[in-house]
């Protein structure tokens, strides 16, 4: 469940830089709760997002929209664009860039390192950003990235709207050989919403996404789908985002 393959040259992977852009903060407007990053599509930037979620009624949230690094993407001929991983062909077979995606979940995670103890942390995004957030899930629950080191956030929530599992195939068996793993899951909260018109991540993606998840041990998983819906979001899905977000952090109540 991927769109990608990893930068090769010579028969050698090639170390990457990379480089994130602007990050972009909306400041709680009530008592700060929670602390949620959200991460933006191919081609986007933070910009776009944090406008939306500040219109959003969760006044005790903490919105930080961080940009993706600009890199050559292989679905573009190697046009450079912004994204958190390199993206391919859409197949369900392709191998997965887990350079960029260890590189991006580690960004999140740095930008939640310093929160206060007291305040609940989240991840969210759409579609490759949302890919991201269920990669965060799992690093979570296996307590590392994919090259091994630590990962270091408590997280409390996970949201992925139009997106995609990477490295689905595999989860399962890596769970299972880590003892703290299904306590993890068992805490951790996730929401997926996907659009049956959905032409650019098709719906299946969405929906085997939930499946392997469920299957590895993702108890707390709701996932929405939305008749007629394309590749974007709708006020009544960002209605379920709100109400979802606020019973699973315990949220002090949405204004209106």
């Amino acid at each position: 469940m991927s769109f990608t393959g990893p930068s090769v040259s010579g028969g050698r992977t090639v170390k990457r830089a990379f480089e994130f852009g602007r990050t972009y903060v909306v400041r709680p407007k009530g008592k700060h709760q929670a602390t949620v990053v959200w991460l933006h599509g191919l081609g986007d930037n933070g910009s776009s997002w944090s406008q939306l979620l500040e219109t959003l009624p969760l006044p005790n949230i903490k919105w930080i929209c961080p940009t993706a690094p600009t890199q050559p993407i292989s679905i573009f001929g190697g046009f450079p664009s912004t994204a958190w991983f390199d993206v391919g062909e859409l197949s369900e077979d392709a191998p997965d860039d887990v350079e960029g995606l260890d590189a991006s979940a580690a960004h999140v995670a740095n930008l939640l390192s310093t929160e206060p103890a007291d305040i609940k942390l989240g991840v969210g995004g759409f579609s490759m950003g949302a890919a991201i957030a269920l990669y965060s899930a799992t690093c979570f629950a296996l307590g590392k990235y994919e090259n091994g080191n630590l990962y270091p956030s408590n997280l409390s929530a996970v949201v992925g709207l139009s997106g995609w599992l990477p490295c689905a195939k595999t989860l399962g068996n890596k769970l299972e050989r880590v003892e703290e793993a299904a306590r993890r899951i068992a805490s951790l909260p996730i929401l997926l919403c996907h659009g049956r018109g959905d032409d650019v991540v098709p719906f299946k993606f969405g929906e085997k996404s939930s499946k392997a998840l469920t299957s590895a041990g993702f108890r707390d998983l709701m996932f929405k789908e939305y008749d007629g819906l394309g590749h974007y979001t709708i006020p009544e899905e960002m209605d379920e985002v709100c109400s979802w977000l606020t019973s699973k952090l315990a949220l002090e109540g949405c204004s209106s």
